[in-house]
């Protein structure tokens, strides 16, 4: 039998996201999902270094990888409009969670469990890391954009700054003050 998970995840590179945005550079589901899985990875080990955790570093990079992959057959869901409201919200929960099982139908029954895992984020040690790692990415896009001179994203780059400081992640906040002001450079100053 044929399955086509894979040619489904594949996909994300055709996925834009900040559809409401005007940018200077698209950005893919794809590029998105790599970066929140390296930052992902990056806190898990600040947070086994630093903090005496004894966080899986390769799973909360695996879980960065899958972490939207719902959006394959949703889109991305711009974020004022998906928390404009609590129904907005548990609508779209429901529309999340019934694309997963639509990917998951696309995998042999062995393996559904495994990426079941995956895709819905059970995993309560790791998940606060990788949707800071999300919100993280966010921000890298939003300093990309400003550093072009586009000024559509100066909300969305203070409002993702407050919601990373009031989420008062340790490990977020190592990797704020001690990688995030590299992202500010040219390639000829890192």
């Amino acid at each position: 039998m044929n399955y086509s998970f894979f040619a489904m995840v594949s996909r994300m590179k055709y996925i834009d996201r900040w559809a409401l945005m005007r940018n200077t550079e698209n950005e893919s589901l794809d590029s998105h999902s790599k970066e929140v899985a390296v930052i992902a990875h990056a806190l898990a080990l600040i947070g086994n270094r630093r903090f005496g955790k004894n966080y899986n570093a390769d799973r909360a990079a695996v879980l960065g990888l899958y972490h939207d992959a719902h959006e394959i057959i949703t889109g991305d869901m711009p974020t004022p409009v998906k928390y404009q409201n609590e129904d907005i919200l548990v609508a779209f929960k429901a529309v999340e969670d019934s694309a997963n099982e639509k990917l998951l139908s696309k995998l042999p029954p062995d393996l559904q469990d495994d990426f079941r895992d995956l895709l819905t984020e059970n995993d309560e040690e790791l998940k606060p890391l990788v949707k800071i790692a999300d919100k993280i990415s966010a921000l890298i896009k939003c300093i990309e954009e400003r550093k072009a001179g586009n000024t559509e994203f100066k909300e969305a780059e203070a409002a993702t700054i407050k919601r990373i400081k009031e989420a008062d992640i340790p490990e977020a906040n190592v990797f704020m003050e001690e990688f995030l002001p590299a992202y500010e450079q040219t390639l000829d100053t890192l």
